[in-house]
């Protein structure tokens, strides 16, 4: 076990700032404690690893197990938000709300964020372990993906080091995700092709991990089965990137007409509306969902499907 203390420049969730990391309340790879502690196993490259996070009096206290416990040390602030450039967006903001016809869009996206002054965008800096549950999450609702992550998590990872919180579990090697039977991508629920977009990319994994981020999105781009919507989704994680929207999410562009206009749009509409925040729509689109606003339901949720029975 080792330890490490960081203070953070300016106020920090840290829960809040990590819940992207999390795939569903059921993440064996993530944990939040009843102590508010957030732990996370990971497999760095020097090995797998333990984290477990702990705000107290401004400051972060980070615990670490495993071979990899040095390299999640040295990085969580990273992954917490420290490279975040919140100035960046403050003059993104300055100069909407300085156009009347944007500013009621401005004051509401300013209005959040200051009722969430400790949101941060941060960076894992680990490309696979955000690949893989991207692409499960593809064109299905949340609670089938999440269950077909958990299950292959649960089957095929290895249990983290160090007292971990019980089930909390290493997600598996790029190798071994390549070992996975046709036969247990199904029972996971996973249909042929996104398991096809996964074991494709794991035979990629080490020029993935070494992408810069100005690279990431073409050469993720250049995987079949990893499009716009998919390579936003890891950078958003990977790299930390505020300005990486999810265009061709089934419910983003609705919550962002409804929270700017009153009505639902698609993702043309979205772009539009999102435009004069370039640099920041990613960090935008995340305050417009913790704003609260939704529109209207007008039918039941979509079901999750399961492809198991087929």
């Amino acid at each position: 076990m080792i330890e490490r203390v960081w203070s953070p420049r300016g106020p920090l969730d840290v829960a809040l700032t990590l819940a992207p990391y999390a795939h569903g309340s059921g993440d064996p790879v993530w944990r939040r404690t009843a102590d508010g502690a957030v732990w996370r196993a990971c497999r760095t490259p020097q090995g797998t690893g333990t984290l477990r996070l702990a705000a107290r009096g401004g400051q972060v206290h980070g615990t670490a197990w495993g071979e990899g416990a040095e390299w999640l040390l040295e990085t969580f602030p990273a992954l917490l938000g420290a490279d975040d450039d919140v100035a960046e967006f403050a003059e993104v903001l300055a100069k909407v709300t300085a156009d009347p016809a944007l500013r009621t869009r401005a004051a509401l996206v300013g209005e959040v964020a200051a009722r969430h002054p400790g949101l941060r965008i941060g960076r894992s800096g680990r490309m696979f372990e955000s690949l893989v549950p991207a692409v499960l999450e593809q064109k299905v609702v949340g609670r089938e993906a999440f269950r077909a992550w958990r299950w292959l998590v649960r089957k095929y990872g290895e249990a983290a080091p160090g007292p971990a919180p019980e089930g909390l579990t290493v997600p598996p090697d790029p190798e071994r995700w390549r070992l996975v039977p046709s036969w247990d991508w199904h029972r996971a629920g996973a249909e042929a092709v996104r398991a096809r977009t996964i074991l494709n990319a794991a035979r990629h994994a080490d020029k993935l991990e070494q992408a810069a981020r100005d690279a990431a999105d073409r050469l993720l781009r250049t995987l079949p089965g990893i499009g716009v919507w998919t390579s936003a989704e890891i950078r958003q994680r990977v790299h930390g990137d505020p300005d990486a929207p999810s265009f061709g999410d089934y419910h983003i562009p609705g919550l962002v007409g409804y929270a700017f206009t009153g009505a639902k749009t698609d993702d043309a509409g979205m772009f539009e509306l999102l435009q004069p925040f370039a640099g920041q729509r990613h960090r935008v689109v995340r305050l417009i969902e913790l704003s609260g606003l939704r529109p209207p339901a007008r039918g039941p949720r979509m079901a999750a499907r399961d492809y198991r029975s087929f």
